[in-house]
């Protein structure tokens, strides 16, 4: 029997995956979680084989939480099911542990396939993400990223540099530093391709 952990912060779409996963022989729920926090003392407490983990959580998010599962429970395995279809959180939780990597527009069959293939020690990657986590790291440094995310949210230079303790000279390099590492034509152009790729 697989055990499994499911871990999502809407309460219908835990509640579904828990309802299609009881239902496939060989595989029982024992438990569920709604945020980072309780995703990573429920696993300690109930330790399962798989958990199912969102990556988009309040407190931690999924990615964080599979890092310390790794650590913590190195037996227990790893499958994002996300919304999110950005190459760069692919990339990331794979570094951080993960097993597996799926949408949640994946059909249900594959799901419950996919946390067979896990607890098997198998590695699980949706087919419209195949070859994503090959492709290359971020180009950005952590402060180009920062100002960038700043950025995204509508803040301008001045709000930036204010938030940075930083001159508006230094934050306007860094955002121009920024869209040339990126090859984007504008700011916007740069903000839209590093939260495709996951990076923000």
């Amino acid at each position: 029997m697989i055990k499994v952990l499911v871990v999502d912060d809407h309460d219908v779409v835990r509640s579904g995956l828990t309802v299609l996963l009881t239902a496939e022989l060989g595989i029982e729920v024992v438990g569920q979680a709604a945020d980072g926090p309780s995703a990573s003392a429920e696993a300690e407490r109930l330790s399962p084989d798989v958990v199912l983990l969102d990556v988009d959580l309040c407190g931690t998010d999924g990615i964080a939480v599979a890092a310390g599962l790794a650590e913590r429970l190195p037996a227990c395995r790893v499958l994002m099911l996300t919304a999110l279809d950005r190459p760069g959180h692919l990339r990331r939780a794979f570094a951080a542990g993960a097993a597996g990597y799926l949408l949640k527009s994946t059909a249900p069959a594959r799901i419950a396939d996919a946390v067979r293939r896990i607890a098997a020690g198998g590695r699980v990657i949706d087919d419209r993400m195949r070859g994503e986590e090959r492709t290359g790291p971020c180009p950005l440094t952590d402060k180009e990223a920062e100002a960038l995310r700043l950025a995204a949210d509508g803040a301008h230079s001045r709000e930036i540099a204010a938030e940075l303790f930083l001159s508006v000279g230094t934050v306007r390099n860094r955002l121009s530093s920024a869209v040339g590492k990126l090859h984007a034509r504008t700011l916007v152009d740069a903000v839209r391709i590093a939260t495709h790729q996951g990076w923000l």
